[in-house]
C-alpha cells in the first residue's frame, strides 16, 4: 500500500516536470479544482488563511457524495458510515467523538447551525445547493468562535446575472439511487430570488440502509440601494434514514452488506424534520464602516428507534450574529472587524422502551416512557480583529474572542431525591489570536499564526453515570502554532499551499462507553496534534484544445497522547486514536474546449488506530473514483451537461468509518467497522434554460 502512495507522488512529480516544458507563452486562467483565495474576500477573516473548494471540485464526485468533496482538502477527513452517519475531523480534533460531528462550528450562509453543545449535522444540506465550502482549520478563525477543530462555512449559489433561469439535475445510480434537484433563479436590478427543491432516495449498499430526503431552499434578497440589502433564507429538510450500524471484524469480512444484528431486528432508523429561517440586513454607512446583522430561528424534530430504546426529541434554537467592519480612521490602511454571536436553544428529549422483540418481526414498537428531559443551552461569542499593514509586504492581524457557555438541565421525569436537574455555568474564556503575513512582489506569501481555542463537552460528556451533570468537567483548551506558504506561478498555471502546525490540547475530553447508549465524559489528559499539509494544482496545456489538470492534497498527521491515564492504564505516548497518519487525495481532470471532461480521483487512507492501547488498527486502503461527461449548448438557450461515474472502480473492501474503543455486549464481537460501498455507478443530466 505504501508503494501505491509513493507511486502517486512520483506521478505528480513527472507531471510537474512535463508541465514546465509545455507552458505556452500566453497567460491562461487556471481551472481551479481546489481554490484557496476566495473570489470574494471574506472580510471577517482578514488575512487568516482558509481553504475553499468550489463547484469544479464537486464535479469530481457523485452529486450525493458531500464527504468525498470535503476530503479533497488536506487536514480534513470525513468518516462516513452512511449518508446520515458522518463524523468530520479537522487536524485530528473530533476523532474520538463516538457519533456525529463536534468541536467545530458550522455556518450556512453565515448563519450558525451548530447546536448548543457543539454538534453539527452535514447531512441536512444538499451538495447541489452549494457553490463553495470554506474550511478554517484550527482555532485561528476568531470571527467564527475559535473552536479547536475550526469552522466550516457552507455557501449557496446566489444569482448575480440579471436574468431568469431554470436549472434541473437528475441522477440515477446503483442501490436504486434517484436524485432530483431543481432551481428557479431570478435576478434584476433590485431583486434576487433562488428557489430550490431537491429530492433524494436510495436503498443503500447494506441491509436496513434506505435513505429518503426532501428539501426546499429559498434564498431571496432586495437591494434598497447599492449599499444596503435585506436577505431572507429559508431551508427545510425532511429525511428518514435507516441505520445499519457498525459491524465486528468477522461480519465485516464475511458479508459487509449485512446490518448489525440488533439494529436489523429492530429495523432502526431516524426521522428528521429540520427548519432554518434567517433574516439578514447589510448596510454600508460610510466608506469606513459597514455592517451585517442577522437573526435566525431553527427547529429540529428527531425520532430514532434504537435496539436499546426509542429517542424522541425536538430542539428550538434562535439567536443573532452581527459583524461591523471598516477602516481605522479616514485614509487609514488599518482595518478592523468587531462582532458578536448568540446561539440559544431549548432541547427536549424523552426515551421509551423498544419492544421490537415482542413485535412479530415488524421492527420497533414504542413502549413505556423511561425518561423526560429538557435542557436550556446558551453560547455567546464576541470577537474583534485589527489588521495593521506595516508595509506593502508585511501585515499583522491581532484578534481577540471570548466565549461564555451555560447548560441548564431539567429532569422532568424523576422527583424528589432521584431528580437530576442541575446547571453548568462555564467560566468566561478568552481566545487571543495573532496572524502575520509577508507578501513577495510576485504575489507569493508566507504566513504564521498563533491562536488559542476551546471545545465544549457534549451533552453526554457533561453527565455522570447516574445521569447528573458533572460539576468537575472542564472545557478542552489548546494553543495552535502554524506557519505556511502560498505559491503561485506568474502565469497562473501552478499553485501550491503548504503548512506546518502544532496544537497542544489540555483537559482532553474522553467519552467512555458504559452501556449500549450510555457514555460519560471526563478530562483525562493532554494531546499533541502536529503535522504537515500540502495542496497543489497544475494546469498543463497539452494542446491548444486539451488541458490536463492534476491536483494533490496530502496530510501527515503526527498526533499523540502526551499524557493520558484511563482506568489505571497509562497510554501516554501512543498515537491518537481515530486518525490516519498519512492521507492523500490525488486527482486528474482532463478537459477540452468542446465541453468534454474526465475527472479521476484516488483517495489513500492509512491505518487508523482503533484502541487507546494501540493494539488494533484498521487496514489502509485506496479508492479510485472516475466521472466522465460533456457540456454543450443546444440552440441559443439550452445548456446541457451529461455525465456518468463509477465509484470504487477496483471494488476495494474497506472501512469508510470506524468506532474507537468499541466494546462488546453479551459476549458479542466489538463492532468497529462501517463498510464502504462496493463498486457502484451513476448517471447524471443537468439542464440550464434561460427563461
Amino acid at each position: 500500500m505504501a508503494l501505491r502512495l509513493l507511486s502517486l507522488f512520483f506521478l505528480i512529480g513527472l507531471i510537474k516536470v512535463y508541465g514546465q516544458e509545455q507552458v505556452r507563452d500566453s497567460v491562461t486562467q487556471l481551472e481551479e479544482v481546489i481554490l484557496y483565495d476566495p473570489i470574494k474576500q471574506n472580510t471577517s477573516l482578514g488575512i487568516t488563511p482558509s481553504s475553499i473548494i468550489r463547484e469544479k471540485a464537486f464535479q469530481n464526485h457523485s452529486p450525493i457524495d458531500l464527504q468525498s468533496s470535503i476530503n479533497q482538502i488536506s487536514g480534513v477527513y470525513v468518516l462516513s458510515g452512511a449518508l446520515n452517519t458522518n463524523r468530520i475531523t479537522i487536524r485530528g480534533v473530533g476523532a474520538r467523538t463516538p457519533f456525529g460531528t463536534d468541536k467545530l462550528r458550522l455556518y450556512f450562509n453565515e448563519i450558525p447551525v451548530t447546536n448548543g453543545t457543539g454538534s453539527s449535522t452535514m447531512e441536512a444540506f444538499d451538495l447541489e445547493n452549494l457553490t463553495s465550502i470554506e474550511v478554517i482549520k484550527g482555532p485561528k478563525g476568531t470571527a467564527y468562535a475559535s473552536n479547536l477543530g475550526g469552522a466550516i462555512l457552507l455557501n449557496t449559489l446566489t444569482s448575480e446575472n440579471q436574468e431568469t433561469q431554470l436549472h434541473t439535475s437528475f441522477t440515477l445510480g446503483s442501490y436504486n439511487l434517484q436524485k432530483n434537484n431543481t432551481l428557479f433563479s431570478l435576478a434584476d436590478d433590485d431583486w434576487i430570488l433562488d428557489l430550490n427543491y431537491n429530492r433524494l432516495r436510495t436503498d443503500g449498499y447494506r441491509e436496513n440502509n434506505t435513505f429518503e430526503r426532501d428539501g426546499l431552499l429559498l434564498n431571496t434578497g432586495y437591494k434598497f440601494n447599492p449599499d444596503s440589502q435585506l436577505t431572507l433564507l429559508f431551508n427545510y429538510i425532511d429525511y428518514t434514514a435507516q441505520i445499519p450500524s457498525s459491524l465486528g471484524a468477522t461480519a465485516f469480512a464475511e458479508d459487509p452488506t449485512q446490518a448489525a444484528f440488533t439494529w436489523g431486528q429492530a429495523q432502526g432508523f431516524e426521522a428528521n424534520r429540520y427548519t432554518l429561517l434567517g433574516l439578514s440586513y447589510s448596510n454600508k454607512i460610510t466608506n469606513n464602516l459597514k455592517y451585517t446583522n442577522s437573526i435566525f430561528y431553527s427547529y429540529l424534530d428527531h425520532y430514532e428507534p434504537r435496539p436499546f430504546n426509542i429517542l424522541d426529541e425536538f430542539t428550538n434554537g434562535y439567536g443573532f450574529r452581527s459583524v461591523f467592519s471598516g477602516n481605522w480612521g479616514k485614509g487609514s490602511q488599518m482595518t478592523y472587524t468587531v462582532g458578536a454571536e448568540l446561539y440559544k436553544d431549548e432541547y427536549n428529549w424523552s426515551t421509551y422502551e423498544n419492544l421490537y422483540r415482542d413485535n412479530n418481526g415488524e421492527g420497533s414498537l414504542q413502549g413505556d416512557q423511561i425518561s423526560d428531559n429538557k435542557e436550556f443551552r446558551r453560547q455567546f461569542n464576541a470577537f474583534s480583529t485589527l489588521n495593521i499593514p506595516f508595509s506593502e509586504a508585511f501585515t499583522a492581524q491581532f484578534g481577540m474572542g471570548i466565549n461564555k457557555t451555560v447548560y441548564d438541565f431539567r429532569d422532568l421525569f424523576n422527583t424528589g431525591a432521584e431528580n437530576r436537574s442541575a446547571r453548568r455555568n462555564f467560566d468566561l474564556i478568552a481566545l487571543p489570536s495573532l496572524d502575520l503575513q509577508y507578501r513577495f512582489s510576485n504575489g507569493n506569501s508566507l504566513y504564521a499564526n498563533i491562536s488559542r481555542g476551546f471545545s465544549n463537552p457534549s451533552l453526554e460528556e457533561t453527565l455522570t453515570p447516574e445521569g447528573v451533570i458533572n460539576p468537575e468537567i472542564q472545557q478542552e483548551t489548546g494553543m495552535n502554532y502554524e506557519v505556511g506558504t502560498k505559491l503561485r506561478s506568474t502565469n497562473g498555471k501552478f499553485w501550491m499551499t503548504a503548512s506546518l502546525y502544532r496544537m497542544n490540547i489540555e483537559n482532553l475530553l474522553v467519552a467512555e462507553r458504559v452501556g449500549d447508549d450510555q457514555f460519560i465524559g471526563r478530562n483525562a489528559g493532554e494531546t499533541r496534534h502536529q503535522g504537515l499539509e500540502l495542496d497543489l494544482n497544475l494546469l498543463l496545456n497539452i494542446t491548444n484544445r486539451l488541458d490536463f489538470i492534476p491536483f494533490l492534497s496530502y496530510s501527515l498527521s503526527d498526533h499523540s497522547f502526551v499524557e493520558f491515564l484511563d482506568a489505571g492504564e497509562d497510554y501516554s505516548g501512543n498515537p491518537l486514536t481515530g486518525v490516519p497518519r498519512h492521507r492523500a487525495n490525488f486527482g486528474l481532470r482532463i478537459k477540452n474546449d468542446q465541453g468534454f471532461f474526465w475527472n479521476n480521483t484516488f483517495q489513500y487512507v492509512d491505518e487508523i488506530p482503533l484502541r487507546d492501547d494501540n493494539s488494533l488498527s484498521s487496514d489502509s486502503f485506496v479508492v479510485y473514483n472516475t466521472r466522465i461527461g460533456i457540456q454543450q449548448k443546444l440552440g441559443n438557450k439550452l445548456n446541457i451537461n451529461l455525465n456518468v461515474g463509477v465509484n470504487n472502480v477496483f471494488n476495494e473492501r474497506y472501512a469508510q468509518s470506524v468506532l474507537i474503543n468499541a466494546v462488546s455486549f453479551g459476549g458479542n464481537e466489538p463492532r468497529y467497522y462501517y463498510p464502504g460501498n462496493d463498486r457502484n455507478f451513476y448517471a447524471n443530466v443537468r439542464l440550464v434554460y434561460p427563461l
